[in-house]
């Protein structure tokens, strides 16, 4: 019996129940005396002073169940009636009647104690931000009196606002003296400190009325300290210089978290400050391991290493050098190799600051929005995978914070070049495109045809005739699209819509790109769990090498497209929108909504999106219910191995809650698809055609589970095909909705 009670079936159990849900609550007279002083407190707060509380216990229900019924009685709410101030300190007073008009607390208005708390701290900024480095927020008080001239009836309170001197404590007393308005005096700044470094043995420079100090050579430009340092000598002091100094020098990514020290000088009219700056290592290094599986991958072994450079050239700057690499086995159906290898390696640097030729910047974005300048050359190369690319990216883009909400990044320049090393493969790896080939070719109209006998495996295949790769389908498709073989009109159309996939997406990309991301979080920190975010980005390819083609003659392919060194320029607009919004439902239950709508819209030189700037839907941060690439374009049925489009709509509700100690629980319903819109697909199935095609949005629903492991979550996830546009329209709902069609997803992190 002993072992019994400690087993799961009996303990673990029951101590599971404990852990979920409410344990039962017993009436207690006690605590209800204990709520109705809260509701007094409440409502006395907001100026229903009178007010009058008492509770009635209904126990004629059921057995053993009662009610507890509160009655609140709040009467005539309490009025300022009249406002007046006693100051002592001069400075604080004279700051004070300039502002006054912005007080929160006003004459014949009822009484309300979070306007006295609102005013307190608005009084504690303003003098803060005005001089007064050292005010205490303790020194402000309130003494409410009852105007006892007039009717007991009337509810009207006198309010003094009482504002003392600074008060410092002592090792035996307390003494006290007027608060005064400082200007910021000497600023000393040490660099390369150490805490046991000795001061008069320091070398130092003056730069612009900062004093440098420094041991034995400065390796750091002065303007490099001072631009990141916002307190200035002779300025009024200001909270906000302080705190701006605290985040840019901790921003420059080469000292750590400053200190800051403040002193009056002998007539207590300014500040001497002393920032001292002790700084992070010259280098760091990095090395990353890992495995992985997937379809195309039986297993992969990874690795990444970087190395990180600080204070390459004097100004803060940031150097990083990272490579990496996966080598492994290939699955059986992937290809006819049995190893595959990538690789690649990057060049970053960061300027903590605006850098661009001949503007100055600071102006319009001044160094207290963090400003960097980012610089990135790579390049990595696959072998084995796919049609085996060789990839060359270049980034020149800026960042800065206009606010602790809103961030901004802008990349000037986003260069991609995509150069497809075996285009020949393309049927090897696009199983669906070479299914749908062939099923043309396999037609007795072209089988028995002598002019293209030459283009089928022989033997034949176990499942009929079968084009070679890639002679065969090659001939086969110019055979059919220049009329060189009697042919049906409808199987050229199906060629043609095949060949053209098969060009667009072997063809080599140059992608000559500019975009701008705007991002809005009011979250307070990673435990808030009552807050929206909003991204938008436009980005535009394409447009100046356009611009320059006026000027300089560019050469152009087969197509009439412009090339640069044969390849022609991707030109295209794409805009994106996000919006996050988190409802917490107390108890950590959460609501998680997630909107999101992107298009990109080729003109000029394209006629179509490169796959790489396309979209997508499925998977396991969209709509968990279809994997990756497989859900769309609009009600096409899965046609490619990879189905994208240009345009897309995606909605997420997940309700999020608690199961037991770190496991979480999840349900959601996930909404979208993608369509091809004024680009060059024609299929009606796949083409976004107004509100009739929001009929072709995909629903999937269902449940997962989350482990917390503090630092990440890893996340199962299970979903149903509920509305399917795929099938026909009186299959659609829920004739998928059962174990066998569903599909597990597996995460780390929560989705949005």
């Amino acid at each position: 019996m002993n072992r019994l009670g400690e087993s799961f079936l009996v303990k673990g159990y029951s101590d599971w129940l404990k852990k979920i849900g409410e344990p039962p609550s017993i009436v207690d007279t006690t605590k209800a005396v204990r709520s109705l002083e809260r509701l007094s407190l409440y409502y006395g707060s907001k100026g229903y002073f009178n007010n009058n509380t008492n509770y009635k216990i209904d126990s004629s229900g059921k057995k053993q169940r009662a009610e507890i019924n509160y009655n609140i009685y709040l009467g005539k709410p309490f009025i300022v009636d009249t406002l007046t101030k006693k100051i002592t300190s001069k400075a604080i007073d004279s700051l004070y009647k300039i502002h006054e008009s912005e007080s929160f607390i006003l004459e014949k208005k009822q009484f309300d104690l979070v306007d006295f708390n609102n005013e307190r701290e608005r009084l504690a900024d303003l003098f803060r931000e005005s001089g007064v480095y050292n005010f205490q927020e303790s020194s402000i008080s309130y003494d409410i009196l009852r105007d006892t001239t007039i009717s007991s009836d009337d509810q009207k309170m006198e309010v003094e606002l009482n504002i003392g001197d600074l008060r410092r404590r002592g090792d035996s007393v307390i003494t006290t003296s007027e608060y005064r308005v400082f200007k910021m005096g000497k600023i000393n700044v040490y660099a390369d400190y150490a805490f046991d470094d000795n001061k008069d043995s320091l070398n130092s420079i003056e730069y612009d009325n900062y004093t440098i100090f420094y041991k034995n050579k400065l390796r750091y430009k002065p303007k490099a300290l001072t631009d990141a340092i916002f307190l200035e000598k002779d300025s009024l002091y200001r909270e906000i210089d302080k705190t701006r100094t605290y985040r840019q020098i901790t921003n420059l990514n080469t000292f750590k978290y400053p200190n800051i020290l403040f002193s009056e000088d002998s007539t207590r009219t300014k500040l001497n400050t002393e920032i001292y700056l002790a700084t992070r290592p010259k280098f760091s290094w990095a090395f990353d391991f890992d495995l992985t599986h997937s379809n195309i991958q039986t297993l992969g072994v990874g690795f990444s290493t970087s190395l990180i450079s600080r204070n390459i050239f004097g100004g803060a700057e940031t150097l990083s050098l990272s490579a990496g690499g996966t080598f492994g086995l290939l699955s059986d159906d992937s290809s006819t190799e049995d190893f595959f290898t990538e690789i690649g390696a990057d060049i970053n640097i960061t300027f903590p600051r605006i850098w661009f030729p001949f503007v100055n910047w600071k102006k319009v974005i001044p160094y207290y929005m963090l400003p960097q300048t980012r610089a990135s050359v790579g390049t990595s190369f696959q072998k084995n995978i796919g049609l085996d690319k060789q990839t060359f990216n270049a980034i020149l883009g800026y960042n800065w914070t206009s606010n602790v909400s809103n961030k901004n990044s802008f990349e000037l320049l986003n260069i991609q070049f995509v150069n497809n090393l075996n285009p020949e493969r393309y049927y090897n790896v696009y199983q669906s495109s070479y299914e749908q080939l062939n099923d043309v070719a396999s037609q007795p109209l072209y089988t028995g045809n002598p002019e293209l006998e030459d283009f089928y495996v022989t033997p034949e295949g176990p499942e009929g005739p079968a084009l070679e790769i890639p002679d065969g389908t090659a001939g086969f498709t110019d055979a059919i699209l220049h009329d060189q073989v009697p042919t049906d009109p409808e199987d050229q159309s199906d060629v043609a819509s095949i060949e053209e996939r098969r060009i667009r997406l072997t063809e080599n990309n140059l992608i000559f790109a500019s975009n701008y991301t705007f991002n809005k979080n009011n979250r307070l920190n990673i435990t808030d769990e009552n807050f929206y975010s909003l991204r938008f980005k436009v980005e535009s390819a394409g447009a100046f090498l356009a611009a320059i083609s006026n000027l300089i003659e560019f050469d152009k392919n087969d197509n009439g497209d412009r090339a640069i060194f044969n390849v022609p320029y991707s030109q295209y607009v794409k805009t994106e929108v996000e919006y996050i919004k988190h409802w917490d439902l107390s108890r950590s239950n959460v609501l998680a909504f997630r909107g999101f709508t992107g298009i990109a819209v080729p003109y000029g030189n394209s006629n179509s999106i490169p796959f790489v700037r396309s979209y997508f839907a499925g998977g396991s941060n969209d709509n968990r219910a279809w994997f990756p690439y497989s859900l769309g374009p609009g009600s096409t049925n899965n046609i490619n191995d990879f189905n994208e489009a240009n345009f897309k709509i995606a909605l997420n509700l997940e309700y999020r809650f608690p199961i037991v100690g770190d496991f979480k629980g999840a349900i959601f319903a996930d909404a979208g698809n993608i369509w091809n819109v004024w680009d060059n697909i024609t299929d009606p199935a796949a083409v976004f055609e107004g509100f009739k095609s929001f009929s072709e949005i995909a629903l999937g629903t269902g449940a997962g589970v989350r482990y917390d492991f503090t630092y990440f979550v890893f996340r199962v996830d299970m979903g149903f095909k509920t509305y399917n546009p795929a099938n026909l329209p009186s299959q659609r709902w829920f004739a998928e909705y059962n174990f066998s069609n569903a599909v597990i997803q597996i995460g780390i992190n929560y989705p949005f």
